[in-house]
């Protein structure tokens, strides 16, 4: 499914329709067929891949206990135990990442909470830093021992993860010589 399709036909519905729309989904994955054919393909001890809609990203899990409408998971990162919907189980390795075409900078479906971005700040200066929290209209990211609240238009890709926050991208060419 091309989420970026439906994105835009989202962005030209009120917000009534939308909220209409979120009534169906959730009726239509509370229907016992859909819970069953998830819950049907998870064991305890199985290690799954869930969407975690916080942090707009994948998490890795391992299931503890299945419930009638949830599962019990002990998420690796955080060894923190979370009950999820069967619907958040990413049961068939689908690709999670929603692809927006934005005008400029980074949609807030394409950063996720951990990630190293980059942008420019008052005083002209690059910056980059960890993703914290993702807000409606900005992101706030660890900078350099500070917080920054950012406009998603303003964030960009940071090629080199590694670089934080003031560090010097070096590239050297090597040649082949036959």
């Amino acid at each position: 499914m091309d989420f970026s399709d439906v994105i835009k036909a989202l962005n030209q519905a009120s917000a009534f329709e939308l909220y209409r729309m979120r009534a169906a989904i959730d009726r239509v994955l509370a229907q016992p067929h859909w819970l069953d054919s998830i819950r049907s393909r998870l064991r305890v001890g199985q290690t799954i891949s869930y969407f975690d809609p916080q942090a707009n990203t994948a998490c890795v899990a391992q299931i503890i206990e299945l419930r009638r409408k949830h599962a019990l998971v002990l998420e690796s990162a955080t060894q923190k135990r979370w009950l999820i919907a069967y619907a958040a189980i990413n049961v068939d390795g689908a690709d999670v990442e929603i692809r927006e075409q934005p005008r400029q900078g980074l949609g807030r479906n394409e950063v996720a909470v951990g990630e190293v971005v980059g942008f420019i700040g008052r005083d002209q200066q690059q910056r980059s830093g960890r993703v914290l929290r993702l807000n409606d209209k900005t992101v706030t990211l660890q900078c350099d021992r500070q917080q920054w609240r950012v406009s998603y238009a303003l964030l960009h890709r940071v090629v080199d993860a590694e670089a934080l926050d003031g560090e010097v991208l070096g590239i050297s060419l090597q040649t082949h010589e036959q």
